[in-house]
């Protein structure tokens, strides 16, 4: 029983090992914590290995995990900002440097992303760098196919208005940005 176990767990690995990786490397801040949330998401697989879901749907299983270690490493990160926020407070008053000029459109995109709530950004992040289509994301999320259509517009509606708003180009820039995503 054991072989078994081992041997579908490696299959699962290898064939899922990347896309996790990824989907963890996009969204933390250094890639020592994608390795952290990478490892954490397999171990849980493996203790789980025999509810584990057959195909691709171990994947999208997989995102789920990966989804909830990830809240939980930023629950940690933020329980450690806060202690430390002081001294960094401190520390930015000494070194605050002016913002540098240039890749104003990147720029605007990037801060209009970060405006959005944490479940927009990740349904907008599922679609447009996980390449997870409706039924994909609503698996993920654990909602219905409608339920992901009906946030997925809303956020790509909230999404353009931040870009507005942080100095994106408008119109065709805009429209762009919104529907890449």
């Amino acid at each position: 029983m054991d072989d078994d176990r081992t041997t579908r767990f490696e299959a699962v690995y290898i064939q899922t090992y990347e896309r996790i990786l990824g989907y963890a490397v996009r969204r933390c801040e250094s890639p020592e914590d994608a390795a952290d949330v990478v490892a954490e998401t397999f171990a849980i697989a493996w203790r789980r290995v025999d509810t584990l879901p057959r195909g691709d749907e171990a994947r999208l299983w997989l995102y789920g995990v990966a989804r909830n270690v990830l809240a939980n490493h930023r629950r940690g990160l933020d329980r450690h900002r806060a202690r430390n926020m002081p001294l960094d407070t401190d520390l930015a008053d000494l070194y605050l440097r002016p913002p540098e000029d240039g890749g104003h459109d990147v720029s605007a995109i990037a801060a209009a992303f970060r405006e959005l709530c944490e479940d927009d950004r990740e349904l907008l992040t599922l679609v447009a760098w996980e390449g997870l289509d409706h039924g994909q994301v609503a698996k993920v999320l654990d909602c219905s196919r409608n339920a992901v259509r009906i946030r997925l517009h809303r956020a790509r509606k909230r999404f353009a208005k931040a870009l507005d708003g942080a100095g994106g180009t408008g119109g065709t820039a805009n429209r762009f940005a919104v529907e890449s995503v």
